[in-house]
């Protein structure tokens, strides 16, 4: 089952499968279908009965795979070994990518993390083999980049523990970014469970070209949209612009949509897919796909009239569409670049940038890399030495073998280009970096997917400036952040002006891809023994929590109180606590500790309620409460937990005594997350009573003893002064998720059914 790629086999299997539910579907809703339906539906556990009603229903889905990364592969391979399961029930693949810092180079880099890590690599490697699960070995690449060259195919679908699992859907896979307890549950053989989504089409017409590229387009959609105009939503592309982009390019859309919150988005089956496929060696998989194009791609009479079948339309036409930046410290920040030098004026942002960084699984092809190299050489021959040397991360060791041998690589690096390791590194703050001071404004620009503040080097001085790997390329080499390359010159080493030609690049390898296929492992079986030390500082194995006590709370104190933006990089951070990803205990050190006190403004800090003193961490008051016997409450702003897959974020407040969330709006994944850990996840009806929460109050919850799908619970807030106030809050779970709350979290209830 843990195959180096996806079999044969297995893609007809899919697609007969997805044959024989859309036969009841069509029967059902007697209406044309878009792709996203078809897919949907096509991996319906029960396609009779399900409640297909949009962004109502809650579907149970039987994906074909799960993917994790190494950094929430130790929590989900965790939760999984608590099922008393033998081995995965679906294909299933561990990916090393997380936990390799970057700091001098790919060889130096690489060898320090296999030091760093070897418990932990030792642990998922050792788990791996004994649960039939594929392991890829540290250096061979990051996830996404890893799936899509060997694992995604058109009609698929897949959940992986990582936000950024969509990216598969630029191969027209539906493939959802999902908590570790989520992938635990389809690998013991449950369905997947997800909230019908919303459909959101976005029709390209015309044709990118100059320094355009897939990148602008995402961008300048997370500026229509928001960060938060995606939730629960898929997004699906349609239109005669979307045969202009290529299969990597439309990956780069698909992955940064995790921005928007969507559930995923996904692109219809084309020739660039088709070629993808073949220059990676699948052409049989080509070949089923060519044979079920009509189930890979909307109905006709959706791309006629649209309006009619998706809940919102977007239009974009790429013959239009200039060059666009994002930042600093919010996705959806968009300035196009024309706008950037009056802009950059306006808001006092420094525009002598002082790094360029270009990788991450978002922007790290052959083709993105390539495009980068044709600048790099323009420089060089016209006598431009690069500023800023830039830091390039490969996205997988087939991409990084086959530029050296076609000899991009040799020309980055005469350019000045440092080449690190195959991984994540500075996109997720894994990055050593010592040439800036924390504390210190300064701006950099990189071609990632996220830019909070403080992510990649931990400076909330830092302002980071998400672009393509093309602008990223020529303002390094300017070192500039609005340097328009379109109207400006550089002055080279003669002291003449000249101007810069479109990047070119080839969408794929004319001589294919150098594959060496190295870096997987395939599982050995059930003979295996798992690798735990006892004294483990990186390790804990887990136990069950506790099932609810059948009370409704009262007298909760108030935890934290959250102002603004609060994504699951503050509620649980990565960088240096990435070491503890494995330890629950240990990482829950770090809970909130990037929140924002709405009371005090102060970050990671607030008042104990029991012995009154100011400025203590979040996660010390969270403890104190735990070793008195009370439960806390936490509450947060809008389209809380927004970001990262990470379950940490729910399963540290659970472990340290949480007994809800109250916010006023939530992120798809963390909502779910918190649901799955046995949480009571509340929202605000009216978000304006936020405002009556006081730093002392002690809070109330009625009606949960009365929890029910659509009930709702009345918050009442018991003031220091002996006032009281009250409202209401609402709730999403449904039955099954309410068993899960009652049995204390998702997992125990599947071992409770299992015995």
């Amino acid at each position: 089952m843990a195959d180096r790629s996806s079999p044969l086999t297995l893609v007809e299997n899919t697609y007969k499968k997805t044959r024989f539910n859309l036969e009841i579907i069509r029967k059902r809703l007697a209406r044309p279908l878009t792709l996203s339906e078809k897919i949907l539906f096509g991996h319906l556990q029960n396609p009779e009965s399900q409640d297909l009603s949009r962004s109502k229903s809650f579907l149970l889905l039987k994906p074909d795979r799960v993917a994790m990364q190494d950094a929430t592969a130790q929590m989900a391979i965790l939760q999984f070994m608590l099922s008393g399961k033998e081995e995965s029930a679906v294909p299933a693949t561990v990916h090393c990518d997380h936990l390799i810092r970057a700091f001098k180079g790919n060889e130096e880099d690489l060898n320090r993390a296999k030091a760093e890590n070897k418990e932990v690599y030792d642990f998922l490697s050792s788990a791996s083999s004994r649960y039939n699960i594929g392991f890829w070995e540290p250096g061979a690449g990051i996830i996404h980049q890893i799936i899509l060259e060997n694992y995604a195919f058109p009609g698929g679908m897949m959940i992986g523990t990582d936000s950024h699992t969509p990216n598969a859907g630029g191969l027209g896979m539906i493939a959802s970014g999902v908590g570790g307890a989520d992938a635990s549950d389809v690998m013991a053989g449950l369905p997947w469970e997800v909230k019908n989504p919303g459909i959101v089409g976005v029709k390209l017409t015309g044709s990118l070209s100059g320094w355009t590229s897939a990148k602008d387009i995402i961008i300048k959609l997370l500026e229509i949209l928001t960060v938060k105009g995606g939730t629960n939503r898929i997004i699906e592309y349609f239109g005669e612009g979307c045969e202009s982009i290529s299969c990597t390019g439309k990956a780069t859309i698909t992955n940064m949509g995790a921005e928007l919150g969507a559930t995923c988005s996904l692109f219809p089956f084309d020739a660039k897919m088709a070629a993808f496929l073949e220059s990676t060696g699948r052409q049989p998989l080509a070949s089923a796909a060519e044979k079920n194009i009509d189930i890979l791609c909307a109905d006709e009479e959706v791309s006629l009239n649209p309006t009619e079948f998706y809940d919102q339309l977007i239009e974009i036409n790429l013959s239009e569409l200039e060059p666009q930046i994002t930042g600093p410290h919010s996705p959806d920040a968009v300035s196009s670049l024309s706008e950037m030098k009056q802009k950059a004026a306006r808001e006092g942002w420094p525009t002598n940038l002082t790094a360029a960084l270009i990788g991450s699984c978002t922007n790290s092809s052959y083709e993105d890399i390539d495009r980068s190299a044709s600048i790099v050489a323009q420089a060089l021959e016209k006598g431009i030495k690069p500023a800023l040397p830039l830091l390039i991360s490969p996205g997988s060791q087939l991409v990084k073998e086959t530029l050296e041998r076609d000899g991009q690589m040799e020309i980055l690096i005469k350019g000045g280009a440092t080449i690190l390791s195959n991984s994540c590194g500075p996109c997720i703050g894994q990055w050593q970096r010592e040439d800036i001071e924390k504390g210190v404004k300064n701006s950099l620009v990189n071609s990632f997917n996220r830019n909070f503040r403080g992510r990649n080097d931990g400076n909330p001085e830092t302002l980071s400036f998400i672009a393509s790997p093309e602008m990223v390329t020529i303002m390094g080499i300017t070192g500039k952040l609005d340097f328009n390359p379109i109207s400006d010159t550089v002055t080279n080493e003669k002291g003449e002006s000249v101007k810069f030609d479109p990047p070119r690049g080839d969408e794929l390898p004319l001589k294919g891809y150098k594959d060496s296929k190295s870096g997987f492992q395939p599982p050995a079986g059930k003979d295996t023994k798992v690798i735990v030390a006892d004294d483990s500082e990186r390790l804990q194995l887990l136990t069950p929590f506790a099932p609810w006590n059948g009370k409704d709370p009262v007298d909760l104190p108030l935890l934290c109180k959250a102002k603004g933006k609060c994504t699951t990089d503050h509620i649980s951070p990565a960088g240096p606590w990435l070491k503890f990803r494995g330890h629950l205990d240990k990482i829950s050190d770090n809970m909130l500790s990037g929140a924002v006190n709405a009371f005090t403004g102060e970050t990671g800090k607030g008042k104990n309620l029991i012995s009154g003193e100011q400025s203590k961490s979040f996660s010390e008051n969270a403890r104190s409460y735990k070793k008195e016997g009370l439960s806390f409450i936490i509450v947060g702003d809008e389209n809380y937990g927004e970001g990262s897959s990470r379950e940490h974020a729910a399963m540290s407040p659970r472990l340290l005594g949480c007994g809800a969330v109250l916010v006023k709006s939530f992120a798809r994944i963390h909502e779910t997350n918190l649901k799955k850990q046995g949480l009571l996840a509340l929202s605000f009806e009216n978000p304006d009573d936020y405002e009556k929460i006081r730093e002392d109050d002690r809070i109330s919850l009625e009606g949960v003893t009365k929890l029910a799908p659509s009930s709702s619970i009345k918050v009442i807030l018991n003031h220091a002064d002996g006032s009281k106030e009250s409202f209401t809050a609402v709730h999403t779970l449904n039955e099954e998720q309410i068993r899960w709350f009652k049995a204390g979290s998702a997992l125990n209830l599947l071992r409770e059914e299992k015995y």
